[in-house]
């Protein structure tokens, strides 16, 4: 498997000739999921869901479909009649033939006055990448070989970052969830993450591939 770092949150993951997109949101490149052969999304926030980028990729190739929440699938799922599908913690499915298990229920806590939004997270392939949304959810009893890693947002800090490394225990993490992230504070975070998180740890510039599974 390949995968293509995208601006910020959003990856592609392309096996045997198909192509999974993950999270194409305002932040990352207006054409990140068009030749997707099948899209997941998180949760509803505009950084991982833009409807817009949504429907090009979908009115692109009329194959194409969708696995998400009940909160974004309502919100496309009239204009795509039989192909939003809509997922939740415990689900499995086959996506563009990778076998996809969703972990998570929640939203990373913001602050206490604001609701916590339904969000999941999607494993790939048994443990072969996995991509938690907005949280620190831990897929149990999986052995994840790639983690992708919400490195910097409203939501975490990086003592959670790295205590999150540890407990999901991976070969390696990949930084996602970085376009808030100054370049000047990039060297500080891949010291402490390579430092003390306990496993790999790689950052990838948006359009940036790297060998997964």
């Amino acid at each position: 498997m390949e995968l293509t770092k995208k601006t910020h949150a959003c990856v592609r993951i392309e096996k045997d000739g198909q192509t999974l997109v993950i999270d194409p949101g305002v932040f990352s490149e207006e054409d990140a999921a068009v030749g997707a052969d099948a899209i997941l999304v998180t949760h509803e926030h505009l950084d991982h869901f833009d409807e817009e980028r949504l429907r090009r990729a979908m009115e692109a190739n009329p194959a194409a479909e969708l696995w998400t929440l009940a909160s974004v699938a309502g919100q496309v799922s009239a204009a795509f009649p039989g192909r939003v599908h809509t997922v939740g913690e415990g689900d499995a499915f086959t996506a563009a033939g990778f076998e996809v298990e969703v972990h998570g229920q929640l939203h990373a806590v913001i602050h206490p006055d604001i609701p916590r939004i339904t969000n999941v997270g999607f494993l790939l392939d048994g443990g072969a990448v996995f991509h938690p949304g907005d949280a620190l959810t831990v897929p149990e009893g999986r052995t994840v070989e790639t983690l992708l890693l919400p490195v910097h947002a409203p939501w975490n800090k990086i003592a959670e970052v790295i205590d999150y490394v540890r407990a999901v225990a991976p070969r390696r993490s990949v930084d996602i969830h970085d376009s808030l992230l100054q370049d000047h504070a990039r060297p500080i975070y891949d010291g402490l993450l390579e430092k003390l998180g306990g496993a790999g740890h790689d950052r990838l510039a948006p359009g940036a591939h790297t060998d997964v599974g």
